[in-house]
């Protein structure tokens, strides 16, 4: 009986060391298997907006909020969008209230917004969650990509994927748009762009 049962913890044990091996392996492959052009949004008009239109482009991807301490970045987001877009970068406003439901609660109201007070140009999407289970699947794999640590904890957390659709950095909501650590790492990134 004593022998039938370290047997069986044998057993066991081995089932929870392979699977704890597999388990990571498998994670792995899965945010490798993907990358920025495989996900597409909902335009805040309504209208598909797939990333892989922005091939060769380098993407920021920030989740925003209207009514947030951090609204302001709209601002710097735009003057980042203006300096850089005929060199390839794409900034794109993803609208969330997954943070002290700070967004307003219909795409009218934050386009309306966005305009009226800060006379956004860069492409904004419907209304997204960014954290949790009900996260848009950009996130997912985003939030997946980078761990704990870079994951959003607050409104416009900033996400840079590189000319090849791979997710290459993060920014926290503290960090401003026109910040040097930003615009380095943008130009740096625009560097990588083939030409047409």
């Amino acid at each position: 009986m004593q022998h039938e049962k370290k047997k069986i913890s044998l057993s066991a044990l081995s089932v929870v060391i392979t699977c704890l091996f597999l388990v990571p392996i498998f994670v792995t492959s899965v945010s490798e298997a993907k990358n920025a052009y495989d996900f597409e949004f909902v335009s805040i008009d309504g209208l598909p907006m797939k990333l892989a239109s922005y091939k060769n482009k380098v993407l920021l991807v920030v989740n925003t909020a209207s009514q947030c301490g951090f609204t302001g970045q709209y601002s710097g987001l735009q003057t980042l969008w203006s300096k850089y877009k005929e060199r390839g970068l794409i900034v794109i406003g993803v609208p969330s209230a997954d943070f002290g439901n700070q967004e307003f609660n219909s795409n009218e109201k934050v386009k309306e917004f966005c305009s009226v007070n800060f006379n956004i140009e860069f492409p904004i999407t419907q209304i997204s969650s960014v954290i949790g289970d009900k996260a848009h699947p950009f996130f997912k794999w985003a939030n997946d990509s980078v761990g704990i640590i870079g994951k959003p904890r607050w409104n416009f957390h900033k996400f840079l994927v590189d000319p090849e659709g791979k997710l290459v950095e993060w920014f926290s909501s503290t960090t401003e748009p026109m910040s040097k650590k930003v615009t380095e790492t943008i130009e740096s990134q625009i560097a990588k762009i083939k030409p047409e």
